[in-house]
């Protein structure tokens, strides 16, 4: 694996030919501890949603690597830190969650660390932790005097986080501004319990990574690395998980596989590559003979993102059927299986079913980052006017168009947002 020979580590060589690194402590001094033992690696997830989207992909794919070449991922949801809220990259403080709210955000995000990890019983086992476990238990004045004191105002109010609110003017609360020393205190503890030495965030958190890095060299005289990765956004400079409807969900009780294996096939020409590098674990010889191709020919790797990811997160099978589908849809101009569904009655057919009732209902599952194909009967009208209706394949410009049975194949029809939104209709009760 190791391809460049400025670099000792397997790891780092990976990281840094992949794209992953942004800012490295001690590189050369980490790079050999790296090659000369097993390190344990962290990364922190706070609680704040039910599920994580694609922006939380880059430290995850990172603890892939790191267990890949036999180094031992942590990842530490933070039970204790999400009450607090993180205010880096923030322009205003977060809503405060209660402790049930963050718990079951935390059981519904455990199951996403084990599709991209290893929990079995290896020598390098990745491992979950809750830093709920040992804040809670923190005695406030204790803490002020053996911990605080550790930490200058003058150099808290340099960092990134801070500063940028500060000179928005924007409030920064008491609570927030404590954020870097409970994050600095978790790479302590976790350094002290698990011998973990080097903490993965996004570039938003360097400041928060050395705070860890000076506490523990005050406290114990240990030295920890810390290593970030970039914040992506893709090349039209949109932040990356983002659309027009929200975030992209790694849960699938939230995007199903199909919309998810949609994102990627979507994906801008100029980002394919660097997106292969990133988010799949496919060779880079083989990626960079993608690299080669041009105008429709980079569709072909466009398919292997999207069919790679998906696999990662989904499954094998899952994949196969969201390729399926989309093959289906998009070149057979038929209708695949895991399209989102629209169920509507045979009596309400029957009564005269319009195709703006059809683009404004909601889909039944698999759930899908779109709750119709239409937010309102005004968005319905401007698409139809725009010729961005169809119907079977087929150009609707009527607002009144009336769907029939003539409409239907084996009580199926398939129903168009322009070229990437779709859906089938599937008759009741026949």
């Amino acid at each position: 694996m190791n391809n460049n020979n400025s670099n000792k580590s397997d790891l780092i060589n990976i990281l840094t030919n992949r794209g992953f690194v942004h800012q490295i402590t001690e590189e050369k001094t980490l790079d050999n501890l790296l090659d000369k033992s097993q390190l344990s690696i962290y990364s922190g997830f706070d609680a704040t949603g039910s599920s994580l989207h694609v922006g939380h992909l880059l430290p995850i794919m990172i603890l892939r690597w790191a267990q890949k070449t036999k180094h031992k991922p942590i990842i530490l949801l933070g039970g204790g830190t999400t009450k607090v809220g993180d205010p880096s990259g923030k322009d205003k403080s977060r809503k405060i969650l209660d402790d049930k709210t963050i718990d079951e955000n935390i059981s519904s995000i455990k199951n996403i660390f084990s599709k991209f990890l290893n929990f079995a019983d290896t020598d390098n086992k990745a491992i979950l932790v809750n830093n709920d476990e040992w804040l809670k238990e923190i005695n406030y004045i204790n803490f002020l005097r053996d911990v605080g004191k550790h930490f200058s105002i003058n150099r808290m109010l340099t960092m990134e986080s801070v500063k940028q609110r500060l000179e928005r003017q924007q409030p920064l609360s008491f609570l927030e501004f404590n954020y870097m020393v409970l994050q600095a205190y978790d790479f302590f503890h976790l350094n002290k319990k698990y011998k973990c030495l080097l903490q993965i965030g996004g570039s938003d958190q360097w400041g928060n990574i050395v705070m860890g890095i000076d506490l523990a060299r005050r406290l114990s005289g240990v030295e920890l690395y810390g290593m970030t990765c970039p914040l992506l956004t893709t090349t039209s400079g949109q932040k990356m998980g983002k659309t027009e409807k929200g975030a992209i969900w790694l849960d699938s009780n939230k995007l199903s596989a199909f919309d998810y294996y949609q994102f990627w096939r979507n994906t801008e020409d100029a980002d394919v590559i660097r997106f292969l590098k990133l988010f799949t674990d496919l060779p880079l010889d083989v990626i960079n003979e993608f690299s080669k191709l041009e105008g429709r020919d980079l569709n072909k790797a466009k398919i292997i993102l999207a069919y790679e990811c998906t696999k990662i997160l989904h499954g094998e099978d899952a994949s196969n059927k969201a390729k399926k589908t989309a093959m289906e849809t998009y070149e057979a101009k038929g209708t695949g299986s895991d399209l989102p569904t629209i169920k509507i009655s045979q009596d309400s057919l029957d009564a005269g079913f319009s195709i703006i009732d059809v683009l404004t209902s909601p889909f039944e599952k698999p759930s899908t980052n779109f709750l119709s194909l239409c937010n309102s009967k005004g968005e319905a009208k401007r698409l139809i006017k725009q010729g961005g209706a169809r119907v079977n394949n087929k150009k609707i410009l009527d607002e009144q168009y009336i769907l029939t049975m003539n409409d239907f194949e084996d009580s199926e029809a398939k129903i168009s947002h322009g070229s990437k939104k779709h859906a089938k209709v599937i008759i009741t009760g026949l």
